[in-house]
This record gives structure tokens, C-alpha cells and sequence, in this order.
């Protein structure tokens, strides 16, 4: 442009310079008419010099307001990969909405645009609109998403100063389904939740500062969680919710080979494409940012460490025929049965007296080793999400604290660990970080810690499935499908007291037993006895909903029915 510029400038001289040197006869004329054209080129050299100070002035004004940099920044945020579930079913994606601006220092009548503006737009709050219209800026935000009939009438109005500008807003469509997953944006498309915050820590942010952020650019994000099985789980815990009359449920299907999250909810829930739902408190994800005490789920890990010591051996008894009394507590069974009992029928039976002399046999500092190497004392490793909350446990571990934390009093897990912890009962004693994004058997066992004994898993597959076919969990049983699993029925802590009225369900449990594939984890939060019962523990609600969800999965997941067996209980480790 410059160079453009000079030539325009300098080719009259160079004509006049070669008329010039053309004759002396012609030297008179010559004078005149580079007089003339010396006028010209000053007037020209002036009139560039005007525009550009002009440009120089308009782009300070513009550019240097909190508000002409807080658009800019929007401009960079504004696109976002679409996110996919593991079939390719889009579970967010950018569309495109008009946003209302305005240049206020080219609007000579504030209070005149304020009253078009709210034929169309009677929201518009009169304090902010007037003072951002009376700010003088470059550019002011007036109005952000509005309605394409929205626009067409502003328009209509042909208010001088006023204008749109075309942003990017985030869409789920599917709504609540995967919600707590997913997360949500703000007003900027900026991701605040989920896995929508956790794309823009680690590499999202980075490139819309760098300008590199196009449409065109961004490759869709596939996540691990299966669309249909997603929608499985909200539902049985929805029906859950509503059969029982329970304030909150949650619950996850896990791989238990790839540490791949299936599918995972908690309601309430809320819908992200509802900017004003997000903030609720009932719309915390129980999964892995509640912290619960999950009650005879813990007994699953009380007998697997017992057994992993070699101290105690399926075949080993314990005396449940009286109380357990440590100081001033006193431990008894729910349904106790008063007698010498076998670790397979402490199992079922789920006797609190049997699993604390399980605990006791290992002692307090095997005890706490151990469920820090399974993972349920630190917060989970790996997971994408930016919800997660941090496990509790007593500063000092005395015996009435290891002997009450045997069958899942006095320490705070989330859901999820525990599940993830659950897999390497079954999955053959590998502990599998989780994960929201699509990975391999050989990735996984890249990063898989052993953390008990394979004969362990063998003798806990053993024990969950006698306690479906025998036991507490005997409304978990789906025909053809070998679920495995443990009951978990504890009392909520009201006022620093536990409370007797109301309970914190849970069932966790492992399908096909016979060759583990997946752990299925269902938490109902103080539920009431459904109607005709008397009692509303984890058999009666929690284990029923798993069976629902296996139901549905199973197939979709591709789990073959089997009903050419029923009792699969008698493995090899029932003799060890």
C-alpha cells in the first residue's frame, strides 16, 4: 500500500522531470506546471496524513476499554470441538446466535435508543443500558443471544450506533442426560463444568489465546461414555427416586479392564442448554464430588484384605454369637443369627460382628495400608473431571475407628472410587485408574497397579455371586447374566449424630461374574420402604435398580445371555 501510495505521489514529478529535459524551449511551461502539480502533491500528502491520524485515533478509542478487550477475548472463545459419545453420537456442539452491541459514541440520543430498544427487548435493565449507552465507548454489550425475529425488528428500527455481532452458544441435545459429565459453558462459551472446563485447562484455553481456535480446525472430542447406557442409568435412578420417595440417586457402569466410565449420573440433575438450573445445590454430582459413608459396601474390602493376608481363608470362622464391645460402643448385627459363622456367611449375611474380627485379625495399620493401596484414601487419580472431592479418614487410627470402618462407618468415600476400587476385586486385583475418555486393554495395563492377589478376585467373584443367589442381594439376580454383588445399608450423620430415619442405600455389584466386564454402582439416598414393605434397606431398592440397568446394558454392551447356569458359586477358590 505504501509503496502504491509514493508511486501515485512521485509519477507527475517524474513526467514533468522528463518534459523538462525534452527541450528548452519548452522551460516557461515547465515552471508553471510543476507549480502546479508541487500544489497537488502537498494537498495529497495532507489528505493521507488526515486519514491516517484519523485511523490512529479511531483505534485507540476502540481498542484499549475494558470492554473492546473483553469482546476480543470473546471472539478468540467463542468456537468449541463438538463432543461425542464412544459411537459418535453428538452430546455438544456450537450454533450460532446474534448478539446485540452498540457503538455508543456515534449515538446522539441515549434515552430515544433505550425506548426503541425496549419494544423489542423489554428485559433490557434501564440503569446498565443507559449507562453503557452513555459510556462513549467503541463497543458495549446491550443484549447477548437473541431470537432471530429479535433482530429482524431491531433492525426494522434503523438505530444509528447499534449492531450485532454472530457468537457461538453451546448446545446439548441431549439435555440432562449426560449433564454432570458434560458440564456446561458460560456466556462466553467458556467451559466452567466437566468436561467442558476440563477441555479448556488443558489444551483449549491455550488455543483460543493463540488465535489458532477455528471451526474448521477443532477435531470432535470422543468420550468413553455410551449414549444409550446413559440413558439407561438416569432412568432406573429416576423410577428409583420416584418408587422410593428418595431425595437423590446416583450410579455408574465401569469397565472394569480399561477403567472406562460407561455411563455415570446423579439426580438431580439439571439441563446445561438452562444457563439458570446450573447453580442449584441439589445439582451436585454425588458420583465423584459427594462423599458418603457407603455402609456393608465397605465389607467387600474388609474380606478381600482379610483374604489377601493369608490370615484368613474362606474356610476360616469367626464366634457372632454375642455383641462386640469396644469401650463405649457396642457392635451388633441387624439380622444377626447368633452363631459361629463362616467368612462366606458373614458375607451374605453381612454380619458387622464377623467383618470387625476379620478387621481385627489384620490389625489397624494392615487395615489402613490396605485401602490406601486400593485407592479409597486419596482423592481418585486421573479423572477428567474438575469434580471431585477428597476422601476422609480420622487424623489417628485407633481400633474402635479400624473396627467401625470395616463395615463402612467413620471414613467418606465417593461413589465412583469406590466402584473403581471394586474392579480390582474382580477384575483379577488390578487397580485401573478412571477415565472419561476412550482407552485400550494395553493402555490400561500400562497403568495398572496390582494391588491384591488374583486368587483374592476369585474368591470375591465367588462371595458376590453367593450373596445375589443367597443373600442380601437377591433382587440384583438377571436371569442369564451372573451378577455378583454387595449390599450396603448404612445410616446418615444428622447433627454430628447418626440418624436412624434416614439411610444411605447403596448396591455394588459386577456382571458377568463368571468373567467380569463390568462393576455397576447404585446409591439411593434416603429412600422410604416401598408401599406394602416394612423395610427400605439396599436389598429392597438400590440392589433392584441394578438389575435394571444391567438389564437394558447387558446387550447393548454386547454381554451374551447365558441361562444354561444358575449357580456359578462353586470356583476353585471355595477351598482355598
Amino acid at each position: 500500500m505504501k509503496h502504491f501510495l509514493f508511486s501515485l505521489i512521485t509519477f507527475p514529478w517524474k513526467v514533468l522531470t522528463s518534459f523538462a529535459q525534452s527541450g528548452g524551449e519548452k522551460a516557461d511551461m515547465a515552471s508553471q506546471t510543476r507549480d502546479r502539480i508541487v500544489v497537488v502533491i502537498c494537498g495529497i500528502a495532507a489528505m493521507f496524513a488526515i486519514i491516517e491520524a484519523r485511523l490512529i485515533y479511531l483505534g485507540m478509542q476502540d481498542n484499549h476499554g475494558p470492554e473492546s478487550r473483553r469482546s476480543a477475548n470473546i471472539a478468540l472463545a467463542a468456537t468449541r470441538p463438538r463432543i461425542l459419545d464412544r459411537g459418535g453420537q453428538t452430546l455438544a456442539l456450537d450454533i450460532e446466535m446474534q448478539s446485540l452491541f452498540a457503538e455508543a459514541k456515534l449515538i446522539e440520543n441515549p434515552d430515544e435508543t433505550y425506548e426503541a430498544l425496549i419494544t423489542v427487548l423489554p428485559d433490557l435493565d434501564f440503569d446498565t443500558t443507559m449507562r453503557r449507552l452513555k459510556s462513549g465507548q467503541g463497543f458495549v454489550w446491550l443484549k447477548r443471544e437473541i431470537t432471530p425475529r429479535q433482530q429482524s425488528e431491531i433492525l426494522k428500527l434503523g438505530l444509528p450506533g447499534i449492531g450485532f455481532r454472530t457468537e457461538s452458544k453451546r448446545y446439548y441435545p441431549a439435555g440432562r442426560t449426560a449433564s454432570h459429565i458434560l458440564g456446561h459453558t458460560n456466556i462466553d462459551n467458556q467451559g466452567i463444568a466437566g468436561i467442558e472446563k476440563h477441555l479448556d485447562d488443558t489444551w483449549l484455553r491455550d488455543l483460543h489465546a493463540a488465535g489458532f481456535a477455528l471451526k474448521k480446525d477443532l477435531e470432535p472430542v470422543s468420550l468413553s461414555i455410551d449414549l444409550r447406557v446413559q440413558h439407561f442409568i438416569r432412568d432406573a435412578l429416576a423410577e428409583a427416586m420416584e418408587k422410593y420417595r428418595a431425595v437423590a440417586a446416583a450410579g455408574v457402569v465401569l469397565d472394569i479392564h480399561t477403567g472406562e466410565i460407561i455411563g455415570m449420573s446423579s439426580l438431580p440433575d439439571y439441563d446445561p442448554n438452562r444457563a439458570g438450573e446450573t447453580l442449584t445445590r441439589d445439582s451436585l454430582n454425588r458420583m465423584s464430588a459427594g462423599l458418603f459413608e457407603m455402609g456393608s459396601t465397605f465389607k467387600a474390602f474388609t474380606t478381600a484384605m482379610a483374604l489377601d493376608s493369608g490370615k484368613v481363608g474362606l474356610q476360616s470362622r469367626f464366634d457372632a454369637r454375642k455383641p462386640l464391645k469396644i469401650g463405649r460402643f457396642r457392635i451388633t448385627d441387624f439380622h444377626g443369627k447368633k452363631r459361629v459363622l463362616s467368612v462366606p456367611e458373614i458375607f451374605i449375611y453381612s454380619s458387622n460382628i464377623g467383618t470387625a474380627k476379620m478387621a481385627d485379625v489384620v490389625g489397624i495399620e494392615g487395615h489402613r495400608e490396605f485401602l490406601k493401596r486400593i485407592g479409597l484414601l486419596d482423592r481418585t487419580p486421573g479423572l477428567e473431571l474438575p469434580e471431585i472431592a477428597n476422601p476422609t479418614e480420622p487424623k489417628v487410627w485407633k481400633k474402635v475407628n479400624s473396627i467401625t470402618i470395616s463395615y463402612g462407618h467413620g471414613i467418606s468415600t465417593t461413589p465412583l472410587q469406590t466402584a473403581v476400587a471394586a474392579a480390582a476385586l474382580v477384575n483379577g486385583g488390578k487397580l485401573v485408574p478412571p477415565t472419561l475418555f476412550s482407552r485400550s486393554r494395553d493402555e490400561a495395563d500400562k497403568i495398572a497397579k496390582q494391588v491384591i492377589q488374583p486368587s483374592t478376585s476369585e474368591a470375591m467373584r465367588y462371595l458376590m455371586r453367593l450373596n445375589v443367589l443367597q443373600g442380601s442381594g437377591k433382587r440384583a439376580e438377571v436371569p442369564g447374566f451372573l451378577v455378583g454383588g454387595k449390599t450396603g445399608t448404612a445410616e446418615k450423620v444428622v447433627n454430628g449424630r447418626y440418624s436412624r430415619g434416614k439411610r444411605f442405600n447403596a448396591f455394588l455389584s459386577t456382571f458377568p461374574v463368571d468373567a467380569p466386564r463390568y462393576v455397576v454402582l447404585v446409591i439411593v439416598d434416603e429412600p422410604k420402604p416401598e408401599k406394602g414393605q416394612v423395610y427400605a434397606t439396599a436389598g429392597m431398592n438400590a440392589a433392584p435398580t441394578v438389575a435394571q440397568i444391567v438389564r437394558r446394558s447387558a446387550p447393548i454392551l454386547g454381554v451374551k445371555p447365558d441361562f444354561s447356569v444358575r449357580n456359578t458359586a462353586q470356583l476353585s477358590s471355595y477351598r482355598r
